[in-house]
């Protein structure tokens, strides 16, 4: 679950409202324990995301960095470069 948090910062363009809620929700769901919380716990789940995603946007609107900003297709490359090299390991390593 942790994996679909993504960096967020130093990104162009920014971080879309849209990424935000989601590695909030993300966020909420692995401390809470919680893939969908039952309808006793879904307005304080739901909550919860909200202030995540409120809170997450003033702390990405605060920060600065003297670092270029990060392209998102390269980010993504190198992500995959990653995983593929990790495939390759686990695979070595099962045969």
């Amino acid at each position: 679950m942790c994996r679909n948090i993504r960096n967020l910062h130093n990104f162009d363009p920014p971080a879309t409202d849209e990424e935000i809620a989601a590695s909030a929700l993300q966020y909420v769901r692995k401390i809470s324990g919680f893939t969908k919380p039952s309808q006793a716990n879904a307005e304080a789940f739901a909550e919860a995301v909200d202030e995540v995603t409120r809170i997450t946007r003033r702390l990405l609107d605060r920060l600065v960095s003297n670092a270029p900003p990060k392209n998102r297709e390269e980010e993504a490359r190198k992500a995959r470069a990653r995983w593929q090299r990790r495939a390759e390991r686990i695979g070595s390593a099962t045969a």
